[in-house]
C-alpha cells in the first residue's frame, strides 16, 4: 500500500492550504522551527559536549542534564509542532523527496537511541558524577547523539534544494 494518498490528503487539508498559500503565517512558523532546533538541538549538544568532558568539566553532568531537561523540552514541542505543520504543508511533494524520507529515518534512529539511552546514561546522570570518569557508554551515547543530530538537521536542510533538481 503506498502512502501517497494519505500525503496527498493532508496536503489538501485547509489547514495545510492555508499554511501553504500565506504570506505570513509559514514563515513564522518556519522562524519558530528553527528557533526551537537552535533551543532543542543546542541544549542536546550542551548535554553530549559535557558527557564528552569537551565543555563545562566543572559542573556536575546531572546538573547540566536536570537544568536543560526543561529547554529541551520546550524547544522539543515548538519543533515537532511546527514540522508537523510544516511537513503537512507541503506533504504531497515531501512524499517524493528522498531528503525528507532520510530525515524521518534519522528522526527514528534519534528516537531508538533515546529509548536505548535514556536510563543508563540520561536518566542516571547522578551515578555519572560519582564515577572516577564518565563511563564509556555516556561517551558512546553522546557521540551517536551528535551524528544522529547533525544526520538530521542536515537532511531537513537539504529537502528544500530537491524541489529544484527533480
Amino acid at each position: 500500500m503506498s502512502l501517497l494518498p494519505i500525503f496527498q490528503w493532508i496536503n489538501d487539508t485547509g489547514a495545510a492550504t492555508y499554511l501553504r498559500e500565506s504570506s505570513w503565517t509559514y514563515p513564522v512558523v518556519m522562524a519558530s522551527h528553527l528557533t526551537g532546533m537552535a533551543l532543542f538541538g543546542g541544549m542536546i549538544l550542551m548535554t553530549d559536549m559535557r558527557l564528552l568532558g569537551l565543555v563545562m568539566r566543572e559542573i556536575p553532568v546531572s546538573d547540566v542534564v536536570n537544568q536543560l531537561r526543561v529547554w529541551k523540552r520546550l524547544g522539543g514541542a515548538l519543533v515537532i509542532a511546527c514540522g508537523i505543520m510544516l511537513a503537512s504543508a507541503k506533504a504531497e511533494s515531501y512524499y517524493h523527496n528522498p531528503f525528507f524520507w532520510t530525515k524521518m529515518a534519522f528522526l527514528m534512529l534519534i528516537v531508538i537511541h533515546a529509548l536505548v539511552f535514556r536510563g543508563p546514561v540520561y536518566n542516571n546522570a547522578a551515578a555519572i558524577d560519582r564515577a572516577a570518569k564518565v563511563p564509556t557508554i555516556a561517551k558512546v551515547a553522546a557521540c551517536i547523539s551528535v551524528v544522529l543530530w547533525v544526520g538530521m538537521v542536515s537532511m531537513g536542510r537539504l529537502i528544500a534544494y530537491y524541489e529544484g533538481y527533480h
